[in-house]
């Protein structure tokens, strides 16, 4: 009974101390701070609740603590030098300023952490896209710490040219490119408005080649003609054939034979066993 006690009075000495005691933290707006003091782990809403950044919080409550000032930038570094860091490469923009980043070297996160995988980054600062970091872990979260000096900085720049030329993932090539490199690429380019077109082409290339390849046919290209396309491609012995294809269910629209009109009654599919029945 006297250590329930003692344990009580403990506890109640730290929450009274906790009252009195100003702590650094790293906030995103509407997230949450945590502290340690005494070896217990507190959780606070920031007061004022939309802030985020760095700032020096005073607890006003069991559950909020109100933002006295903005640390000096020594003092979040040293705050930082506490925690685990690792070099990341960034990809784009999540929100305001969280950035989604991919390690430079997988072997090294995984040996870290257990797996290697794209990271949300807060705080980040002074920052484009492909720009190589040095990003802290605290056991829940990465935090920003700064710019990767050591790092090349020509390959953010080839990064950026062969997005701005639109150059697909798997055709990304230049030298010194590592598996890392291209999948921070492609991260990147998957968000990017620009390519949206690329992605929608490709879906439509893979459409029409599957439809064709469960019928015995192979696709050779294809063209946009508004609400269909024109499709070329080729039988199992290697007769070429073109034909307009709806996009909506890949009816038939003209096959380019005589079928007495009922075109429309097949699709990409069939339509290579009727074109190989009648080139037999």
């Amino acid at each position: 009974m006297a250590d329930i006690r003692k344990l009580i009075n403990q506890i109640a000495d730290r929450e009274q101390q906790l009252r009195y005691t100003q702590f650094i933290a790293p906030c995103v707006r509407g997230g949450r701070l945590r502290t340690s003091v005494g070896g217990i782990v507190y959780t606070f809403a920031p007061q004022p609740r939309d802030f985020e950044g760095w700032g020096i919080f005073e607890p006003s409550d069991e559950k909020t603590a109100r933002l006295i000032e903005e640390p000096s930038l020594p003092q979040v570094a040293e705050y930082l030098q506490l925690l685990k860091p690792l070099r990341l490469r960034l990809a784009y923009v999540l929100k305001r300023r969280t950035w989604l980043a991919y390690p430079v070297n997988e072997s090294d996160m995984q040996q870290r952490l257990g797996a290697a995988k794209p990271v949300p980054v807060h705080l980040v600062t002074e920052a484009v896209a492909f720009e190589p970091i040095i990003a802290r872990w605290d056991g829940g979260c990465w935090w920003f710490d700064e710019l990767d000096r050591r790092a090349e900085p020509l390959v953010a720049d080839r990064l950026r040219e062969q997005m701005q030329q639109l150059t697909a993932t798997e055709s990304l090539q230049f030298k010194g490119i590592t598996p890392e490199m291209r999948t921070v690429y492609h991260l990147a380019t998957y968000k990017a408005k620009e390519f949206e077109s690329q992605r929608q082409q490709q879906r439509d290339e893979k459409r029409l080649r599957q439809a064709l390849k469960q019928g015995g046919g192979e696709l050779q290209e294809f063209r946009d003609r508004d609400d269909h396309w024109l499709v070329e491609w080729t039988t199992a012995d290697g007769d070429r054939h073109t034909c307009a294809i709806a996009k909506n269910d890949l009816t038939v629209v003209s096959s380019g034979i005589c079928l007495s009109g009922r075109d429309r009654d097949f699709d990409l599919q069939s339509l290579v066993g009727v074109m190989e029945g009648r080139d037999n």
